[in-house]
């Protein structure tokens, strides 16, 4: 059927139409994305002043912890004279078989370290020394018990492995201080009942193999735990159960294996004797 020319140029106009219409309509947003978006916006805002700051307190307080066969990390906790005290994980060092254990800090510097004869009761906590006359700086120690669900905390330390690629991954043993990682996130869970070994504070933090020992910090730069549990265990629900012999429900469980677990430094304060000395305002941020 042969068409007119006004019908031509009258279809032609609907086709103009409806094609600017879909050029200035709005397009719809990516829900899912947006709203991702906007939790991180309004949750965990980050402020570059302090997180330059924190950067160089992690950097600086935190020191990776070798063995002849295994490694993990470390905070710097107290000094005296040219003696210098580490807390880390029992479970970091509890391997080593004739005691002999390697500090790196900050300066790319190894020292010989000891492990103190003191016990830490009930906690995955162990004490390390090492001598310089170097000047290193200490934690300070914060208040792990005023700590709120969604207070924005930092953990660092020295991942075992570091991807290259998406093929290709390579052990940090030998990387120096290049192997130093600090993430962001925030407190998700504490716990009123504690996990085995004194672990209550769960917090989104991702946290890798051989940050095990390695400070977690708050926005003043204190130290309020020690990094010691990774997300997502093999064993599941079984490695959740309470010190008290009890299991979380499986709503609770959900939750607290996809976080990262510390113990709070309060468990440590508890125990360390009085006379640690501690600087008091050198972190201030």
């Amino acid at each position: 059927m042969k068409l007119s020319s006004a019908t031509i140029v009258l279809f032609n106009l609907g086709l103009l139409a409806i094609a600017a219409f879909l050029w200035f309509m709005p397009s719809k947003p990516n829900t899912k994305s947006d709203a991702s978006t906007e939790k991180i916006a309004t949750t965990t805002p980050v402020d570059p002043v302090k997180s330059s700051a924190i950067v160089e307190v992690a950097q600086q307080v935190t020191v990776r912890v070798l063995t002849k066969t295994s490694m993990g990390s470390g905070a710097i906790v107290q000094r005296q004279a040219q003696t210098y005290t580490v807390l880390t994980c029992d479970h970091v060092v509890a391997g080593s078989q004739k005691g002999e254990y390697t500090i790196l800090t900050a300066d790319g510097a190894t020292h010989p370290a000891r492990r103190l004869t003191q016990t830490l009761t009930g906690v995955d906590l162990a004490l390390l020394q090492f001598d310089s006359p170097k000047s290193y700086r200490v934690a300070v120690l914060g208040n792990s018990l005023a700590l709120t669900k969604g207070d924005r905390v930092y953990a660092s330390g020295f991942p075992n492995y570091q991807f290259l690629n998406k093929s290709r991954v390579e052990e940090t043993r030998n990387w120096g201080m290049k192997a130093f990682r600090l993430t962001t996130g925030t407190v998700a869970l504490l716990l009123e009942r504690t996990l085995p070994e004194g672990y209550s504070l769960g917090y989104t933090n991702e946290v890798e193999q051989g940050m095990s020992g390695g400070p977690v910090l708050n926005q003043k730069g204190e130290l309020i735990g020690i990094n010691g549990r990774l997300k997502y265990p093999l064993q599941g629900i079984d490695v959740f159960t309470f010190a008290d012999g009890t299991k979380p429900s499986v709503e609770l469980f959900n939750q607290m294996e996809a976080l990262s677990w510390a113990i709070p430094i309060a468990a440590f304060q508890h125990q360390v004797d009085k006379n640690l000395a501690q600087p008091q305002s050198q972190n201030e941020i």
